[in-house]
Order: structure tokens, then sequence, then C-alpha cells
């Protein structure tokens, strides 16, 4: 059965590496316009309903599958885009399923500069959706659990993740190497607090306290 929710993995064998170095991601500079809007209501119903595409797409690789990113996050800015994360237990199967999620519109990128990920975006220039797929459990799966989860907790971070966003939209000129490139440094940062936190949050206690910041 495809779990469709935002359960996570188990964490009887995974350890929190102390950073993750985020400047070999590939960025795709065809994108033509770097917009910032405000959160979405509607989101939440477009993730859902490319669940249950997905579901029927690749469900019989029984994936874990997941919102992430800013359009995850209640009330947080972002550009207008679903961020699914779908883990599998070995990501190599996935390989050979790319004709079912071609199917309904994704490209495959292969890793995109992330080793371990497979990404497939949906909708071209104008992107709508974006897969990042990882091996079930795997350091590159928590990470964007931990991520999203940290922000949702901690509202006074994602505000001010939100406003910088919005700052480096209005100018960056539509260059999105420019664009990333300001974020770089706040998701760094945030990213190591989340995961200590999550890992704390998951393996010692329920509630584990705010990280310092």
């Amino acid at each position: 059965m495809t779990n469709a929710t935002n359960k996570t993995a188990s964490w009887t064998s995974w350890r929190a590496p102390v950073t993750f170095d985020v400047s070999n991601v590939s960025r795709d500079t065809s994108v033509n316009k770097v917009e910032v809007v405000d959160y979405q209501n509607s989101w939440i119903d477009i993730y859902h309903a490319e669940v249950d595409l997905l579901t029927n797409s690749i469900g019989f690789l029984n994936p874990g599958i997941h919102h992430i990113g800013s359009t995850s996050v209640s009330g947080l800015s972002a550009k207008p885009i679903i961020d699914i994360l779908i883990e599998v237990d070995e990501i190599r199967c996935l390989d050979d399923q790319v004709k079912h999620l071609e199917a309904i519109g994704y490209r495959g990128r292969g890793e995109n500069g992330i080793p371990g990920r497979r990404y497939f975006e949906k909708g071209g220039d104008d992107r709508t959706h974006q897969i990042h797929a990882f091996k079930r459990g795997s350091y590159g799966a928590i990470r964007h659990l931990a991520f999203r989860d940290y922000l949702i907790s901690y509202p006074q971070v994602a505000h001010e993740y939100a406003l910088l966003k919005k700052q480096l939209a209005e100018a960056c000129d539509n260059d999105i190497e420019r664009y990333c490139d300001g974020k770089d440094r706040f998701i760094r940062k945030h990213e190591k607090l989340a995961i200590e936190w999550y890992s704390l949050k998951k393996r010692i206690q329920p509630g584990a306290a705010e990280p310092r910041r």
C-alpha cells in the first residue's frame, strides 16, 4: 500500500552527517521567471491530486510519498512549484519505471547534481511539480523531511526565510543562480540545525528543545 502521508522513516540505523554540501547541486537555468508568492491554500489540494496520479502510476513500487519544500509549510511564501519526495526501497528500481512517470507528464533528469537522487520535473519552462526520489530512509530523504518539519515547528525561522526569498526574488532580475546563491547561507545554517533537531526528536525524546541558532 502506498504511503501518501508524511510518515517518517525508521531511525534504527541512520545517523545524521555533520553537514550537507549544497554547492554541487545542479541548478536549472532554463527557468524563465523567479517568482515568490504568498502561501496558497490550494497547494495542499494540488499535492493530493498529484499523489493520486503517482499512486496509479508507480504504486506497485510501494513508494513513500511526502509533500516537501516551501509549499508544504502553511503560511510560507514560495515559488508556486509543488515539491514531492518519493522514497523507494531501491532507487535503481525507479530507473526502470521512468516511462510511467513520463506518461503523467514528468521529465527525468537523473541525479541532477545530488548523488543518490532521481529528479523529475513537470510543466516545462512553467514548472508546476518537482519530484526528488531517494532510497527509503536515506540521508537525502531525511534532510528534506527534517527541514520541512523544522520550519513548521519554528514559525519565526519560516518567516525569516519567507522575507529572504521575497527580497532575493525582487533583486535577482529573474536570475535563478543569483536567487539560489542568496539562499545558500540561510539554508546551510538552518538545514544543519534542522537535522540535529529532527534526530533528537525522533531518536531521544518526543519534543526536543529548539536548537541554538
